[in-house]
């Protein structure tokens, strides 16, 4: 994670889990900040393809009615 400013926060976690992982010595802000910074990214990713499916879609009939622009030219 980049060394940004942190803000203290109280989040509601289920007992056994919080539990398992504190003996497994798992860093909980870590995991926290990994798991949004996960969450944050797929959304971004969901939102993309939304936002985008008109062109990917457009692209997809053009590559499938015509081929691929430079396929002479692949090597495999």
């Amino acid at each position: 994670m980049s060394q940004s400013i942190r803000t203290p926060t109280t989040l509601p976690v289920d007992e056994e889990l919080l539990a398992a992982a504190r003996e497994l010595k798992i860093d909980i802000s870590e995991a926290v900040e990994d798991g949004i910074a996960k969450a944050v990214k797929a959304e971004r990713e969901r939102l993309w393809r939304i936002e985008n499916a008109e062109a990917i879609a457009a692209s997809n009939a053009y590559v499938e009615k015509n081929g691929l622009p430079l396929a002479k030219y692949r090597q495999f």
